[in-house]
């Protein structure tokens, strides 16, 4: 159970780098051309993210032994997230707008920790500007987005490679379809997503959850 504690915490604070190929380094006027290119690009991103106020997804999260652990993901639109991970995990993941909480009922433990320390700040925390922590990575691919976020001051936050496919039904036009992560320990994590449900009914309650720590009587 150790084993899969960590695993589940390295889901959100741990990050990484996808496999993506960095080009040559261009002419100035090429550099110039990709700059402008990769600016749009970002942009995109960045207001497909805004555009979501709600979202379900089924999601499937592998970390580096391969180990695989599926779910619903929960998305709501400033600050709050729930990773609702299959029965026999035991566990949950809970993201309230300031800080995400980790409940395994399995041995009855609660850890908690800010969102803005989690690579998932690029996702959740309204304070995280991702155009400017992030930036375009090559894929070869016109229809693939892909934007590295990674805060050069706080190199113990880790980082986080968000992948976007296009889909004209998704806000913006481009769907989050995985992200990857790489923490402060090179510990990775990939969340591949699907059956996007965009606009659904999400209440607050949806980001409660029950304490599972014995009670101290008083």
């Amino acid at each position: 159970m150790k084993n899969l504690t960590k695993t589940f915490r390295t889901c959100v604070s741990a990050a990484l780098m996808a496999a993506l190929f960095v080009p040559a380094i261009p002419s100035a006027a090429q550099a110039a051309a990709v700059d402008a290119a990769d600016a749009r690009q970002l942009d995109q991103a960045v207001a497909a993210l805004r555009g979501i106020s709600t979202m379900k997804a089924d999601f499937v999260q592998t970390d580096r032994k391969g180990q695989v652990l599926r779910g619903t993901l929960t998305l709501k639109r400033p600050g709050r997230i729930r990773f609702q991970y299959e029965k026999s995990a035991q566990m949950l993941i809970v993201g309230d707008g300031r800080a995400l909480t980790l409940v395994d009922y399995a041995v009855r433990q609660v850890q908690r920790w800010p969102i803005s320390n989690s690579p998932l700040g690029a996702l959740l925390d309204p304070r995280r500007d991702v155009a400017k922590y992030g930036r375009v990575m090559s894929t070869g691919n016109p229809n693939v987005t892909s934007v590295e976020v990674r805060d050069s001051s706080h190199p113990e936050y880790g980082v986080i490679t968000l992948i976007f496919t296009r889909n004209a039904s998704a806000p913006g036009g481009l769907e989050l379809s995985y992200w990857v992560a790489l923490d402060s320990q090179n510990q990775r994590t990939t969340v591949a997503l699907s059956n996007h449900r965009y606009g659904v009914p999400v209440s607050d309650n949806d980001f409660r959850w029950n304490d599972p720590r014995p009670q101290t009587r008083r």
